[in-house]
């Protein structure tokens, strides 16, 4: 998470306990919120992240303090991840559900046929005054505007004035590309020959 924050403009985060149990993340960028019945632009949105005891097997309870207008996200702040909630991965990380929770957020990511606030998803099917996504940055853009696209462990070629950039202390093998198959070719007979069945 402390990672996150130095390679992001957009997350703030504050944690407590001793090991952090409870995160109220901050998201500062371009959102909708439902205010008196209209829709508007939010520029700060707070989420809040427990972590249970049984956490990182169990997934953490999820809730949007700030209000947002979201298809996926409902009037109370409860947040659907979709396959994330009944398909836990351990392996996810804080840095990556708040990505997930950011492009929920900037309307990058949002699915209208399982919607938790079902007005929203109807609204968002039909809307033509919104370009989504709300917010172009990527979570992480202070990485993205110097360059730094690599996967995670990967050595950038070039840093300023010649000299590496090594974004971690470890080497990893990037996995071989894979060209795409080609499609299978169908071989008539010649037309001298007959199949007899």
């Amino acid at each position: 998470m402390e990672r996150l924050q130095e390679e992001s403009t957009i997350v703030r985060f504050r944690a407590s306990g001793d090991p952090p149990q409870r995160y109220l993340v901050e998201f500062r960028g371009r959102s909708l919120a439902r205010e008196r019945g209209k829709i508007i632009a939010q520029d700060s949105h707070q989420v809040e992240i427990k972590l249970g005891a049984s956490y990182p097997r169990s997934m953490p309870e999820l809730r949007w303090l700030t209000p947002i207008y979201h298809p996926n996200i409902s009037e109370i702040g409860l947040v659907c991840l979709g396959g994330y909630n009944t398909h836990w991965v351990p392996s996810l990380q804080l840095d990556e559900l708040c990505e997930m929770l950011w492009d929920m957020a900037r309307f990058h990511n949002y699915d209208l046929r399982s919607p938790y606030n079902r007005d929203a998803a109807l609204w968002a099917a039909n809307q033509s005054t919104f370009a989504f996504p709300m917010d172009a940055r990527p979570l992480r853009d202070v990485r993205a505007a110097q360059g730094r696209f690599e996967p995670e462990g990967v050595a950038s070629s070039q840093g300023t004035e010649g000299e590496p950039i090594v974004l971690f202390d470890e080497e990893v093998a990037l996995p071989p590309r894979r060209e795409p198959a080609a499609a299978p070719v169908r071989r008539e007979p010649p037309p001298d020959i007959m199949f007899i069945e």
